[in-house]
């Protein structure tokens, strides 16, 4: 039994520099097409050609090979932290979180790969 369940979710996170010219990119290149812009935040969307995966595009780190984060979508992320932390699961920092957007915390893998929860804050799915 797993110690905590994501919902069938995953936003592959990448570092670009300019999303909006990533966003033409990835939809010319690979048929992948934008869900949202949110230029307030920084991010993109886009969905790719599998159900339940996006590619997330943000400006907040500078680009560099392997700064590629899964992203898990989870149903209550401060339940899932509070059990990963009892079990020694590192964490960066503390929670983020965007009102009306999306709540998401960092946490590492035992090698020191990044990854994410993201609880889905807009009452969609």
């Amino acid at each position: 039994m797993p110690l905590i369940s994501p919902d069938g979710t995953i936003n592959i996170a990448l570092s670009v520099k300019d999303r909006h010219v990533s966003a033409e990119w990835y939809g010319s290149m690979l048929g992948f097409e934008a869900i949202y812009h949110a230029d307030d935040a920084g991010w993109s969307e886009l969905q790719t050609n599998t159900v339940g995966v996006t590619i997330g595009l943000g400006e907040h780190t500078k680009p560099a090979p392997g700064n590629c984060v899964p992203v898990f979508g989870i149903a209550d992320l401060d339940a899932a932290r509070q059990k990963l932390e009892q079990a020694k699961v590192k964490f960066d920092g503390e929670t983020d979180v965007v009102e009306g957007m999306v709540k998401t915390a960092t946490f590492y893998d035992p090698d020191g790969n990044a990854l994410m929860l993201a609880e889905d804050l807009t009452g969609g799915s």
